[in-house]
């Protein structure tokens, strides 16, 4: 609640927060001393609402130990939207926030477990692959953090890379795998509104050819050209990509969103986008080095003797 980015809804709701209590404990005070009416025969009167033939809705006033419960509740609600956020950007007088309780509570489990981590800090990253027990705890922050975008397999899916053939957008060393970790990776595929369709489906046939798929000759050699002019500033002349900017290789047959020639042309036409979120506000600098090992071991997976 207390994240509104207009001051103007902020103190809307504050004033119907306070508003609906008010009128709450007004309608309590004025519904209390309802006159108790008896009959001849000194029996409380009924509203005149009757069901069942003799199920009767008497008028009998409020209980006590209800009217007080009600207003306690009341009073109850106003002491904690004084003391936690609740008023609009009010954060209340205790500060308290879900995140920071989330923050602190990371913080002291990651205090508690660096006695657990403190061995392999010390290894490098292949020797931390290496170690059967730190793999173990490594998959482990694997299928808690990446899993729902990588799949448990760490195989991927269309828009998301797999971690397991050795194709890497940022490269694939220890160093590059920790950088893309902690400070996620941004990459996008502009698209290409200057070129008509038939130069798209010239230029996609070519790239087709680059990984030696099949393709309209003829195509393909016109849209060298257009490749030439338009897109080795990223990914090369040679079409091998550039780990710099996560620029895929385009001749190792290895898709990101699938290399179909229809597919193809609508990245050129359309455009990609994607995002790898930074983890280094999740995961301790720890966790990232266990996590590090476990996907850089993905693809690498020569066995390295364990440090002792």
């Amino acid at each position: 609640m207390s994240d509104f980015l207009s001051a103007g809804w902020s103190l809307y709701i504050a004033l119907v927060t306070l508003a609906g209590i008010v009128w709450c404990i007004w309608l309590l005070f004025t519904q209390r001393k309802a006159n108790v009416i008896l009959t001849a025969d000194g029996a409380v009167a009924d509203t005149g609402h009757v069901w069942d033939e003799d199920l009767r809705e008497l008028n009998n006033p409020l209980p006590r130990w209800w009217m007080w419960m009600f207003l306690m509740a009341c009073i109850f609600a106003l002491v904690y939207l004084v003391l936690y956020p609740g008023l609009g950007t009010f954060p209340g007088l205790l500060k308290w926030s879900a995140n920071g309780e989330l923050v602190e509570s990371m913080t002291t489990a990651n205090d508690d477990l660096k006695p657990i981590y403190a061995k392999y800090v010390e290894m490098n990253i292949e020797q931390v692959a290496g170690d059967s027990k730190a793999r173990d705890m490594g998959q482990r922050l694997f299928l808690n953090s990446c899993a729902q975008c990588h799949g448990s397999d760490a195989g991927g899916s269309k828009g998301f890379p797999n971690l397991t053939d050795g194709d890497w957008l940022y490269g694939g060393s220890p160093e590059n795998i920790k950088t893309t970790l902690t400070n996620g990776r941004s990459g996008v595929m502009p698209p290409f509104p200057q070129l008509d369709q038939k130069q798209i489906a010239d230029v996609a046939n070519y790239v087709r050819s680059l990984s030696e798929l099949s393709n309209n000759q003829s195509r393909s050699e016109r849209g060298a050209e257009v490749f030439k002019a338009n897109c080795v500033a990223c990914h090369g002349i040679d079409g091998k990509g550039n780990i710099f900017i996560g620029a895929p290789n385009l001749t190792d047959n290895i898709w990101l969103y699938g290399g179909s020639e229809v597919t193809i042309i609508e990245t050129i036409t359309k455009g990609r986008m994607a995002m790898m979120p930074a983890q280094d506000k999740v995961l301790s600098p720890e966790k990232l080095h266990l996590l590090t090992a476990y996907v850089w071991g993905l693809s690498n997976n020569r066995k390295t003797p364990q440090s002792k």
